[in-house]
């Protein structure tokens, strides 16, 4: 990873589509899973921005109710997930990433976070592999076979 200290643990930023892989069992739970194992053991960090947290949370409302929504909020708030808000810095470059990029603007901000953190972005979103072709991030994609 450019810009990081051996010494210290790597960084991943999680989206969306990665921590619904890990709560609906679905392909790449694994993978995640161990980056949750990882990171109980001080070995790594694990970030998630408000957007993507919101954004599991009213697609578990949508999908399966309030107190599914409420179940996931709960199920999240336990992992070993950093929050981090959409401030200033976080919304001028998800801004810059949408303008550039066919990307959904939720996802512009998981990758926002992994720009200004110098971090891997974990997803199985192939939305995502422009901005891994152009160099804007790296990503550890999750097997979704």
């Amino acid at each position: 990873m450019t810009g990081a200290n051996s010494l210290s643990p790597q960084r991943f930023v999680l989206d969306s589509y990665a921590v619904i892989a890990f709560l609906e069992g679905e392909p790449g739970k694994g993978h995640v899973q161990k980056l949750f194992q990882t990171a109980l053991e001080a070995k790594c960090e694990l970030f998630i921005s408000v957007i993507n947290y919101g954004e599991i949370i009213y697609l578990a409302e949508r999908e399966k109710g309030l107190a599914k929504a409420q179940e996931v909020i709960a199920r999240l708030d336990e992992l070993p997930l950093k929050i981090i808000d959409a401030g200033r810095l976080c919304t001028v470059t998800a801004a810059h990433i949408k303008a550039r990029y066919p990307i959904a603007y939720a996802d512009c901000f998981a990758a926002a976070v992994a720009v200004i953190l110098d971090a891997h972005l974990v997803t199985g979103d192939p939305e995502f592999k422009p901005l891994e072709a152009a160099h804007v991030l790296a990503i550890d994609w999750l097997n979704t076979a």
